[in-house]
């Protein structure tokens, strides 16, 4: 039987316009195909982030300058997002699984993810989203629509959406049965849509969910054999940018808490990746692996990355 990989997709292997983005996932597609004829079985996540501020900023602008279009909410910007990078995705691993006459078919799904409407990080929004607005401007909108606002490294005020856990993928089954099927699966874009349960039906809520940990609960839920997280290093380190730098081939959950709580990961950057993993750890019998994008076939050889263990 296959061995079931849940890949996290960074955002190296996206990019900031179409064009760029169309020409990335076309490298990344080369990727994903080698694992199919490695002959794992391949689903696959992926951040939204540059994406979801794009169409956020646009729609924001267009509305607040004359565009005469609507403003559009959070939760339908993370929708456009999935469709978006799906899109190109897809495509692209469709024609590398035909160039290598692989007889296979990948598809996405429109993902969405159930959070706690009582979550704290809903009393503390901190992921900026959108354009930048002054003072004035920000009030304004915030006293019309209740945003909330920060101030920005200087630039300006941004809105900020809360950042909740996961909870629940909505399309679970669906997912399954594609991977049963044989196909190559797209999923929690972005981390997914964000949406609370209310007497058994689904409503969207303004907020962003980390593509990690969604892929997390999905690699748990799945039950995959792996947990492959890829962005920009080779390998996790510690000392990380110091001159006594250590990359690490291997490290136990129990020695990833440690460095956690010594600091050695950036909240913005390695910190997530590493807690995704701990917590697929910590709910299956699996292995995590965290690796760049260009080495994920020699890392799942054993050559390189970072593979974190119980």
């Amino acid at each position: 039987m296959a061995k079931r990989l849940v890949i996290a997709l960074g955002g190296n292997a996206l990019g900031n316009t179409p064009e760029e983005q169309l020409r990335l996932v076309n490298e990344t597609a080369k990727t994903i195909v080698d694992l199919v004829e490695d002959g794992f079985e391949v689903v696959i996540g992926h951040g939204n982030g540059p994406q979801v501020g794009m169409i956020n900023l646009a729609m924001d602008f267009s509305s607040n300058n004359g565009g005469g279009t609507p403003s559009m909410p959070f939760p339908e910007c993370g929708a456009m997002t999935q469709g978006y990078i799906g899109y190109h995705l897809q495509q692209a691993i469709q024609n590398e699984l035909i160039s290598r006459g692989i007889n296979k078919n990948c598809a996405t799904i429109v993902t969405q993810v159930v959070v706690d409407a009582n979550d704290s990080a809903f009393q503390k929004p901190t992921k900026p989203v959108g354009m930048f607005y002054s003072k004035e401007e920000a009030e304004a909108i915030s006293k019309e629509k209740g945003y909330t606002f920060v101030e920005d490294a200087g630039r300006g005020y941004r809105r900020v959406v809360p950042s909740p856990k996961p909870i629940k993928i909505v399309e679970l089954p669906l997912v399954e049965q594609l991977l049963q099927a044989g196909n190559i699966v797209i999923t929690v874009g972005g981390g997914g849509i964000p949406v609370v349960e209310e007497k058994g039906k689904y409503r969207g809520i303004a907020s962003v969910i980390d593509k990690d940990r969604a892929s997390s609960l999905l690699a748990s839920n799945l039950k995959a054999d792996m947990l492959v997280i890829l962005t920009a290093v080779d390998k996790v380190s510690i000392n990380y940018n110091k001159a006594n730098q250590l990359d690490l081939a291997q490290m136990s959950v129990e020695e990833a808490t440690r460095y956690i709580s010594e600091g050695h990961f950036a909240a913005g950057s390695m910190l997530p990746k590493v807690e995704a993993c701990i917590d697929f750890l910590n709910n299956s019998d699996g292995e995590a692996l965290i690796t760049s994008l260009e080495k994920a076939s020699q890392a799942l050889k054993g050559q390189t990355g970072t593979i974190i263990k119980k």
